[in-house]
């Protein structure tokens, strides 16, 4: 087994990142368009929104299991977005379609109480998605898109749960796939930035 990759080894101490959340990369949209994509109460929109702020308000907001407050901050080509408590970017495609719509997605989702999730959409499709625990059970219009960059990371596509050994941090190496498809890291200073913030619209 590959070993962890070291620069995601900081994920594991970081209050803001509990024990669900989201973080998803959108390709060439500004985080107001996002954010409006996304379903948000635009009354709420502000800007200058920190990390942590980000956390405790989606705390406060929260409903249905799902973030009450989510933030976006543009880096390079891409806009960075963080749902603390939240997965919807990942798994809901009433938001990951308006999301992606025209674009390209990468998202991770850590869920202690579900199934993490590792996914690449495009234009509201579904290209590549698995549970990182489970890299060789891929669904998506090309499931096999990125199995080089899976074995570099140590998700080996090939992987049988019942006859290999646990994959160990799987979400450090979903965001090491992450920042190989979309040359952006995740790094502790990304959760530094200042974000544009607003509570999702309630279904």
């Amino acid at each position: 087994m590959t070993e962890c990759p070291e620069e995601f080894r900081w994920l594991s101490g970081r209050e803001e990142l509990g024990e669900i959340y989201c973080v998803s990369f959108v390709r060439g949209l500004s985080p107001d368009e996002v954010l409006r994509r996304f379903g948000v109460d635009e009354s709420t929109m502000e800007e200058g929104v920190t990390s942590e702020e980000l956390d405790e308000r989606s705390v406060e907001s929260m409903s249905d299991d799902a973030a009450g407050y989510i933030g976006a901050a543009k880096i390079g080509d891409w806009t960075l977005v963080i749902e603390p408590g939240g997965w919807k970017i990942s798994v809901d495609p009433d938001t990951y379609g308006p999301v992606s719509r025209g674009t390209e997605v990468v998202s991770v989702c850590r869920h202690d109480y579900a199934s993490d999730s590792f996914a690449y959409i495009v234009d509201g499709e579904p290209v590549v998605c698995f549970d990182p625990m489970l890299p060789d059970a891929r669904s998506g219009n090309d499931p096999d898109r990125f199995v080089k960059e899976m074995r570099e990371v140590g998700l080996d596509p090939e992987h049988d749960i019942d006859d290999d050994s646990r994959i160990d941090a799987p979400i450090g190496r979903s965001f090491a796939l992450a920042g190989k498809i979309t040359g952006l890291p995740f790094s502790p200073e990304m959760l530094e930035l200042r974000f544009f913030g607003a509570e999702p619209l309630e279904d």
